[in-house]
């Protein structure tokens, strides 16, 4: 029992960050609408632009589609999960994610840069 406690005090420790007096489970989230078309995200980075914090967000499924968002969009508009959502695959996966692959090729990916103390630097 007192290992449980241990790894679960540590997991928080890990995965817990206060921003603004608010705790923010780091990592996965679903939204709640498809963003072209898929609707679970993993948060890779964090950065300070001009006093504004932004997490980057990168689909599970597809790199492809990535986002920066602010703590206040992601927390204080509704329309995020924290965590993964189990989803039909249609719900999960809908047509306009087709739609936005045919129609994407010729345009350039936006880079995604991880910072070096992130949980999914590889290199």
């Amino acid at each position: 029992m007192k290992k449980l406690e241990k790894n679960i005090k540590k997991f928080l420790k890990e995965n817990l960050k206060k921003f603004n007096g608010k705790l923010i489970l780091d990592k996965f989230w679903t939204s709640k609408k498809p963003i072209n078309g898929l609707r679970h995200f993993v948060m890779v980075n964090e950065i300070k632009e001009k006093g504004t914090t932004f997490f980057c967000m990168v689909s599970v499924l597809d790199s492809e589609i990535n986002l920066k968002i602010t703590c206040e969009e992601l927390l204080d508009t509704g329309d995020w999960y924290k965590g993964w959502i189990n989803l039909t695959k249609i719900e999960s996966i809908t047509e306009e994610y087709s739609h936005f692959k045919s129609s994407n090729n010729s345009k350039e990916i936006e880079e995604m840069f991880v910072n070096e103390d992130s949980s999914f630097n590889i290199s």
